[in-house]
């Protein structure tokens, strides 16, 4: 496997940051670009280079290229939160699609060949049938999953006409944190389930709340197929080595475990872990939340050298918990 060196946009985020962790551990070289708008720096590791700026700062992006001498880009850097981008839908398009544009412009120029993209289960929208496969239709339900299915064709045109390829990677709900504590997720303002949940658990919220309890599901709550984010990094270390060894093919695959859990099962799975129950409060639905979206993952079991290796749910909510603990006693 030729290792080439790597730049993950959004590698101080979130999901990026456990993707350089998993990345290190594999023996990979990498570098890392943030703007540290959702990002924090403390979560990456010492001695990875480290560059403050925006993807679409073009200058700064061809002499990181240049200085790095990268071969692959890992790209999570955008903004995430689908409530949010309906209410500043612009925001999103320019920072998930046109800022997308900047970085491939660049990689194509700089002679980049691998390029593995972050995208999601919202390019699938409200999907009519449960599991969702990846040749389902595509239809966006709110910006950001319209922002990333543009991101997805932009690139697949794109690889027809210039000498790269490329992976997209469409996941569902990510959770949990690193199970040795070296990151989690740490983004104030948080509207993902068991991040909000066990915020109230270490008693920086009084309460969570869940946004519909009238949606055609057993319990009444929306179904989500929950990803520990480990799992999910492990995925793009095996997507990048499919990616180089196969340079003339593309990946479009979904990244999930196959099952839905309901958010009051989530939840009943946080008060497990908690040792006492935390506060729930019964709101309307949210805009742009469709009521169920659970991976098809048998193209990724099939294609890939991966399996989960933390896909229990009280294990996911463990670590996430675990994680909070520690901001918490760091005062992160």
């Amino acid at each position: 496997m030729n290792k080439v060196p790597v730049l993950v946009t959004g590698g101080a985020g979130y999901i990026g940051s456990h993707a350089v962790l998993a990345l290190l551990d594999a023996g990979w070289s990498v570098a890392v670009i943030d703007d540290l708008s959702n990002g924090t720096r403390q979560v990456v590791p010492e001695g990875v280079p480290f560059y403050e700026g925006n993807i679409a700062d073009t200058l700064l992006v061809e002499r990181i290229f240049a200085e790095q001498r990268t071969g692959a880009i890992m790209h999570f850097a955008g903004s995430i939160v689908v409530p949010e981008s309906v209410e500043k839908p612009l925001d999103y398009y320019r920072n998930n699609t046109v800022a997308s544009h900047s970085l491939v412009t660049a990689a194509v120029a700089a002679g980049v060949k691998h390029i593995l993209f972050s995208s999601t289960a919202a390019v699938y929208g409200a999907p009519e049938r449960v599991p969702v496969e990846e040749s389902d239709p595509k239809q966006p339900i709110n910006p950001y999953g319209a922002s990333k299915l543009m991101t997805e064709r932009m690139l697949e045109d794109a690889s027809a006409a210039y000498p790269f390829n490329y992976g997209a990677l469409r996941y569902f709900n990510v959770a949990g944190a690193d199970p040795q504590g070296r990151s989690g997720q740490i983004g104030r303002g948080s509207t993902h389930l068991i991040k909000v949940a066990v915020e109230a658990a270490v008693g920086k919220r009084d309460h969570v709340a869940v946004y519909g309890s009238d949606y055609p599901t057993p319990d009444g709550t929306c179904i989500r197929d929950y990803i520990h984010v480990s799992d999910l990094a492990a995925a793009h270390v095996a997507a990048l080595e499919k990616l180089i060894e196969r340079p003339e093919q593309n990946l479009v695959m979904n990244c999930g475990y196959g099952r839905g859990l309901s958010v009051l099962e989530v939840l009943d799975a946080v008060d497990r872990a908690n040792g006492s129950p935390i506060a729930r409060a019964m709101e309307g639905r949210r805009a742009g939340d469709a009521p169920m979206l659970v991976a098809g993952n048998a193209k990724l079991l099939a294609e890939l050298d991966w399996r989960p290796a933390h896909a229990d749910i009280d294990e996911i909510v463990g670590d996430a918990l675990a994680w909070e603990r520690k901001l918490l006693a760091n005062a992160l």
